[in-house]
């Protein structure tokens, strides 16, 4: 098998490697001149994952024709926000009946929709019955080192997922599937606007409590609006929703979480994003989970606040205070 993954920052690189084991060449795509030079000449992201060391099978291009040149699996690794522009490049060269799999995790910002929905807008009628998405609890660096990682797979068609199961299946990396799409995308997105503010507790010297509270009823709330929108409730308890959640709120390689204590240590969000090489999908999502709440009727409260501190300035004391105030009621 022949795979194609386009985005070369750390996921993509990480999950080109995995794919590696099991296909004969994994071409990435990226935008970045030096990481693909790297990639190809030193078997290597530097800018990216420093001192991990790649796949042979694993080369590198800066054009998309050639990325997708004979691909039987297509990873989307791009940050959500960029989804559409990369998509509408890529129409000359989509592979026909060829799973895509899409590792982003957000909403777009403005049309409010989801990775599938934005994919199913931007590419032909027959190309959706083969899009996927790959959610999970799954710290790039990790999986990259090949720690056992475990990930969730939707489809709506159950033999693409199978498929793309299958092309993964590793002694360190393991993959269940499911046809819940709306319920693993909305884990996925929205965890990562909890997880802010999990580091804005954390950056206000807030204790233990606090974090499990917000993990709590951040689930809660992501599992409102992700059944509005027609997901099963059980899926918010697997892994691409408790268990991304889980990861994301207390890891310290979780740059949202990382967004979040700086946020609640007082710094303001465009020196904070400044200083990063990555993108916090969390930071866009915020948008969108405001915009969606108030489209849907849906209280998110936690996403609400979170949305406020980073663009309206408010004072994170001031939130947690709010938050704390809010109506009594009963949990469920």
């Amino acid at each position: 098998m022949r795979a194609a993954v386009l985005g070369s920052g750390s996921f993509g690189t990480a999950l080109a490697n995995t794919l590696a084991i099991n296909c004969a060449q994994v071409r990435v795509w990226g935008r970045d001149a030096d990481a693909v030079a790297a990639i190809n000449t030193r078997h290597e992201n530097p800018g990216y994952l420093p001192g991990i060391p790649l796949s042979d099978r694993v080369r590198a291009t800066g054009e998309l024709s050639e990325a997708l040149d004979g691909a039987e699996l297509v990873v989307l690794a791009i940050p959500s926000q960029a989804t559409r522009e990369v998509m509408n490049r890529t129409l000359p060269w989509i592979p026909q009946h060829v799973p895509i799999v899409c590792v982003s995790k957000g909403i777009e910002n403005g049309s409010l929709m989801t990775m599938t929905q934005l994919l199913e807008d931007c590419l032909p009628e027959e190309v959706h019955p083969y899009l996927a998405i790959l959610s999970g609890p799954s710290f790039a660096k990790e999986l990259a080192q090949r720690m056992p990682t475990v990930v969730t797979i939707a489809s709506r068609w159950d033999k693409v997922a199978v498929r793309v199961q299958k092309a993964l299946q590793t002694e360190s990396f393991r993959a269940y599937t499911s046809t819940d799409v709306v319920g693993v995308e909305m884990g996925g997105a929205l965890k990562n606007c909890i997880a802010i503010a999990a580091g804005i507790s954390d950056g206000l010297g807030f204790g233990h409590n606090a974090r499990a509270a917000l993990i709590t009823r951040g689930l809660a709330e992501i599992t409102r609006i992700a059944v509005r929108q027609g997901a099963n409730p059980i899926t918010l308890a697997g892994l691409s929703g408790m268990g991304d959640l889980v990861l994301t709120c207390t890891g310290d390689l979780s740059r949202n979480r990382r967004v979040g204590v700086e946020l609640g240590q007082g710094r303001p969000l465009k020196d904070i994003l400044g200083e990063m090489n990555q993108v916090a999908e969390g930071v866009k999502t915020a948008k969108s989970a405001r915009d969606l709440s108030e489209k849907t009727g849906v209280e998110l409260p936690i996403c609400a606040q979170v949305y406020a501190i980073m663009y309206e300035g408010k004072d994170p004391k001031r939130a947690v205070v709010e938050l704390m105030t809010r109506a009594p009621k009963a949990e469920s």
